[in-house]
């Protein structure tokens, strides 16, 4: 979890410290890189916390937030990654209308955009589990307090909620893989009328993108599309997806960015100079 924080931390001061990355794609990283902060944060120091004592227990609220928090910057952060892929479509197969598209006011318009569409999610998922009645023993079979264990809790029929659950956290993982890959796919189809040092960077770019997709939206496809119906491999799925893109992604998209490289090098130099 530190790693998470240090590597994410340095993407976003290094963006905003550079004079170079000032470009949309830089942009939408360092917001993904502040919802990678955030989401593994909303679940990870309860967890560690609770490895130190043998009765582990959480309150309602504290469950609510865990549910709130973990479903809003995931779902912010699959929304993030379905603005960059727009901004690497417009980069490569629009490239003289890239500035005009491009422009601050609309970069903007898209961030603000997932944020609030992730916050719209994570509203649902939330109101509809608050408003069930759990009769006790309360007793999670999880990591943290997610939709799938509570709706197990729960001592009324769940069957609605668990429908509501596959068409909003289901379908949004779904259509949103979908509609990257198709992107990704038009955008590598584009690239054979690119000159080879054109094809070789947008590859390097593309190939970031695409590792980060698979990792952040195929672990959600497992939980959410499918009846509510625990099942063993849930809590290590989450686990991962919870995990591992947060502390990937700082790695996976500076060793292939040489622009982020270098600007990172000079960041420590000018640092290095002034201690």
């Amino acid at each position: 979890h530190v790693l998470t924080i240090l590597g994410n931390s340095l993407v976003i001061i290094t963006i905003n410290a550079s004079k170079t990355l000032k470009a949309p794609m830089y942009f939408f990283l360092s917001h993904l890189s502040f919802a990678d902060m955030c989401y593994p944060s909303a679940t990870i120091p309860k967890m560690i916390a609770d490895t130190f004592v043998e009765r582990k227990t959480i309150s309602f609220n504290g469950c609510m937030t865990q549910l709130f928090s973990a479903h809003f910057f995931g779902g912010t952060e699959i929304f993030l990654l379905t603005a960059m892929a727009y901004d690497r479509y417009v980069a490569i197969c629009r490239p003289l209308h890239y500035t005009t598209v491009m422009d601050r006011w609309r970069c903007g318009l898209l961030a603000g955009a997932s944020w609030v569409a992730g916050f719209l999610h994570s509203i649902l998922q939330t109101l509809l589990t608050v408003r069930l009645p759990f009769c006790g023993p309360n007793e999670i079979d999880n990591f943290f307090c997610d939709v799938h264990p509570l709706l197990k809790l729960a001592c009324a029929d769940t069957y609605v909620v668990g429908l509501t659950v596959v068409a909003n956290s289901g379908m949004i993982s779904l259509v949103s893989f979908i509609i990257l890959i198709i992107s990704y796919v038009v955008i590598l189809l584009n690239l054979r009328s690119q000159s080879s040092e054109g094809r070789r960077k947008a590859l390097s770019t593309c190939g970031s993108h695409i590792i980060t997709v698979f990792l952040v939206l195929l672990p959600p496809m497992f939980m959410y599309i499918r009846p509510s119906t625990p099942l063993a491999a849930d809590k290590l799925v989450i686990l991962f997806n919870i995990v591992m893109p947060p502390l990937l992604n700082p790695l996976i998209y500076t060793l292939r960015n040489n622009e982020v490289k270098s600007a990172m090098r000079k960041l420590f130099r000018i640092e290095g100079r002034m201690g």
